[in-house]
Formats: C-alpha cells, sequence, structure tokens
C-alpha cells in the first residue's frame, strides 16, 4: 500500500524560511506525480505547488510563485517544498498528494478530487 509522510512544518516568523518534505513508500511510487495543498480553518484545501513525475513539469500557485521551489530526488521517493519569504497567510496545514501518471505527462493537476493518495499533514504557522 502506498504511504505519504510529510515532515518540516513548525512555527517562523514573517520573511522567514521553512522546508517541508514528503516521502513515499510502498509499491511503483515512481509512478507518482506529486503536489502540494494547504487548508486553513474554516477554508478549502487549496493547491501550493505540484511536479510532474519526471520532474520536468512544474506549476505553482499565483500565491507562492517565485517565494516557493518544488523540486523531487526521485531517488529517495521524496518531494521537497521549499517556502522563502513567509507570511502569516500562509499559515496553513500542509499536505502532500500523490496520483498515478504515465512518465510523459508533465502537466500538473490543482483538483484536489484528482489525487488518489495523501499525507496526514503537517502544520506550518507564521506570526507577524
Amino acid at each position: 500500500q502506498r504511504r505519504l509522510s510529510e515532515s518540516g512544518g513548525g512555527s517562523v516568523q514573517a520573511g522567514d524560511s521553512l522546508g517541508l518534505s514528503c516521502v513515499a513508500s510502498g509499491p511503483a511510487v515512481s509512478r507518482l506525480a506529486t503536489a502540494w495543498f494547504r487548508q486553513a480553518p474554516g477554508k478549502d484545501r487549496e493547491f501550493v505547488a505540484g511536479i510532474s513525475r519526471s520532474g520536468a513539469g512544474i506549476f505553482y500557485a499565483e500565491s507562492v510563485e517565485g517565494r516557493f521551489t518544488i523540486t523531487r530526488d526521485s531517488r529517495k521517493n521524496t518531494v521537497f517544498l521549499q517556502m522563502n519569504n513567509l507570511k502569516p497567510e500562509d499559515s496553513s496545514i500542509y499536505f502532500c498528494a500523490a496520483r498515478d501518471t504515465i512518465l510523459s505527462v508533465n502537466v500538473i493537476s490543482t483538483q484536489p478530487d484528482e489525487y488518489g493518495y495523501w499525507g496526514p499533514g503537517t502544520q506550518v504557522t507564521v506570526s507577524s
């Protein structure tokens, strides 16, 4: 059974940086495209960033473009989200999500319903 596990959340000040990691385990995890979503209390889950299975396709939400960077280390089945210049509005629970794709697909889906695998989430709190 495939599993995702996030780490790296915490509490920081506005302007600080934080890095999140998502490790995938289980059969055929190399076939997974991965994305980060976040959900604040009382709000819908929103797309943050995604990376294709090959790593050639990357897409960011406008709200994080230029501040967040998503990368992957396929040898370690790990996807990273480097978050710089954090703002209080970035405070949320961050979830790693993944879905099966074929290698040639580099389009990133921003829809939570299209991801079949989810981690439990990690809290990020940014104070002003």
